[in-house]
């Protein structure tokens, strides 16, 4: 299954992402230039990793008909240098009253999640630049 997004820039560093008919709006924060509409391309990247894993989990939960009432997760990363790139991830799945027993089978879950496969298998990224009148869309 093949899945894209068009960017378009909408002037200084701020940019809309559209895809199926959504849109997301990705700024920068004021110190960075920006006007903070909307969150950074790496924030955009820890709500994918956190989204998929939210999506795994409840599903693992409801096949289970245990309870997906009060499920949060938090995603957090540190940033490295050389080259400058997230580093490392954390993910926190919050799923409160759910039986220990349970625990196990909810982490191979989420680490089952698309995203998190994605991070932890490098894939390939091809890169083209473009010149030249546009078409239109």
């Amino acid at each position: 299954m093949s899945m894209e997004i068009t960017v378009r820039h909408l002037g200084d560093v701020k940019f809309e992402a559209e895809t199926r008919g959504h849109r997301v709006i990705c700024d920068q924060p004021p110190a960075n230039g920006g006007g903070d509409a909307g969150m950074t391309p790496p924030e955009f990247l820890l709500a994918s990793l956190g989204t998929c894993a939210g999506f795994y989990a409840a599903q693992y939960l409801r096949t289970r008909s245990l309870q997906t009432g009060g499920l949060e997760i938090t995603v957090s990363a540190e940033k490295a240098t050389q080259p400058a790139r997230l580093g490392s991830f954390r993910i926190d799945v919050f799923a409160p009253g759910l039986d220990p027993q349970h625990e196990e089978g909810l982490l191979r879950a989420v680490k089952a999640c698309l995203i998190h496969h994605t991070l932890e298998h490098t894939p390939t990224i091809e890169t083209a630049v473009h010149t030249g009148v546009l078409s239109a869309a």
